[in-house]
């Protein structure tokens, strides 16, 4: 009996690979079977000859990756990319971002995403995980737009008890949605915006529903030691006390992680995982990173993330990888930490673990969603090629990324978007720039005291 065709079958490619020892490795000249968007096998070009498919990718020279995973952002930001530049903390919240956010309407944040998802699946990343507002909107452009997402619906103490309920609504109504490329989790804001209380009752919610938690938790350290100064405990601690750590957590950010703190996450009984996006932390000039050292010590799994594009100008998860290995030789002064292997580890299957993803995406493997992509390694600034793995992290760009994939579908061909119009979205959004920018009613969303 002839075996029906595969989906699809990608031939003559590089192909990226993990072992049990968290090393990764190449596959030459190999080719990836896809049916049902699932990869069935990683074989070799010759034998994939003899196969048929419905649809084949020739990748001659080029090397196919996990898609990339964004940890943490916020995708419809985007449309306040450059609108706070050179300011500390404190004022590019009060001041502008928590200002304009009060002027959002849920076609905004539509918009916002669908232009965040075209960049992002433009620079290779095939599931990102989000934590906004008006997140039906977000939901709707994921069914629509191809790519996999893990969402929740923010929430502050200040909208009282209807805040937390519309985050578990969400939470519950849209998971495993748009075919299951959707997985959704509860969504505090942070220990400084959600009081103990609130954090207490999402995770008794998140222990009740079997879902996860994804917060911002001691994102510099100037939280940190106003926590110590106000209340006697690290918002580290503050999870801890409120019954988050007993679940699966989240932590976006974690520069102002303190010793203290390491012990509280080994112990912790919940799955913990932290998302770091490097280039904000420069922008904003803290002087800490994510410990990513002595987290993947505790054996907790750091996430490359972007955060929004008010902050860090960039979806690029590319440049949050190469910037975490620089980043993490000059903060540890050890030029063997992070590796370029590590680096790739990271952006790959210990993202997608971060994300709970770790046992359906994040590796090109059997069994496995067909989340690919295909990167152009032939341009004058990544050849030649000594070091495959050096070229990727350090010379490699997200434009040379030619071809996304998510679920074993195409979204985006030889560099043409297929399931977003780029220009119909930059048109909304600019309609939209006077009424959304306007800061005269004096309203912010949200008080940011740390």
């Amino acid at each position: 009996m002839t075996p029906s065709p595969a989906g699809l079958i990608i031939t003559r490619c590089t192909v990226l690979t993990h072992d049990d020892h968290e090393g990764i490795g190449f596959a030459e000249d190999a080719a990836i079977v896809v049916r049902d968007g699932v990869v069935e096998a990683v074989i070799s070009s010759a034998e994939a000859e003899e196969l048929t498919a419905t649809e084949r990718i020739d990748a001659h020279g080029q090397i196919a990756l996990p898609g990339l995973v964004n940890c943490h952002t916020h995708a419809p930001m985007v449309a306040l990319r450059g609108v706070a530049e050179d300011l500390p903390t404190e004022e590019w919240f009060n001041d502008v971002v928590w200002p304009v956010e009060s002027n959002l309407t849920e076609k905004d944040v539509e918009s916002g995403a669908r232009l965040a998802c075209a960049e992002m699946i433009r620079g290779g990343v095939t599931c990102f995980a989000d934590h906004y507002f008006s997140m039906d909107a977000v939901a709707a452009v994921v069914e629509e737009c191809g790519i996999r997402a893990h969402l929740g619906e923010a929430y502050f103490s200040s909208q009282g008890p209807q805040g937390r309920e519309r985050s578990l609504e969400f939470a519950l109504r849209h998971r495993g949605g748009a075919g299951g490329r959707i997985t959704t989790t509860l969504a505090p804001h942070a220990p400084y915006t959600v009081d103990d209380a609130d954090l207490a009752a999402t995770a008794e919610l998140a222990r009740e529903h079997g879902l996860p938690v994804h917060l911002h938790a001691s994102e510099n350290r100037d939280q940190a030691e106003a926590s110590l100064a106000r209340h006697g405990v690290t918002p580290i601690e503050v999870l801890r006390r409120t019954g988050l750590l007993d679940g699966d957590v989240l932590i976006a950010h974690g520069t102002g992680i303190l010793d203290r703190d390491l012990p509280i996450l080994r112990d912790a009984s919940g799955r913990i995982a932290v998302a770091s996006a490097p280039r904000g932390y420069l922008k904003f000039a803290w002087p800490t990173t994510t410990p990513v050292r002595a987290l993947h010590d505790l054996g907790i799994p750091v996430g490359l993330a972007t955060d929004g594009a008010a902050s860090n100008n960039s979806l690029d998860v590319w440049e949050s990888m190469a910037l975490t290995a620089l980043i993490q030789k000059s903060t540890t002064g050890d030029p063997r930490w992070l590796t370029a292997r590590q680096a790739l580890h990271h952006a790959t299957l210990q993202s997608a673990r971060a994300v709970g993803l770790g046992e359906v995406v994040g590796s090109i493997a059997p069994g496995r969603r067909a989340d690919i992509i295909l990167v152009d390694l032939t341009g004058p600034h990544t050849q030649p090629v000594h070091d495959l793995a050096a070229t990727l992290v350090h010379s490699a760009r997200s434009s040379d990324v030619r071809t996304t994939i998510v679920d074993g579908r195409v979204l985006m061909r030889d560099r043409e978007l297929l399931t977003i119009d780029v220009p119909a979205v930059v048109r909304e959004l600019e309609e939209r720039m006077p009424a959304l920018l306007d800061r005269s009613h004096g309203k912010r969303i949200q008080e940011y005291d740390t």
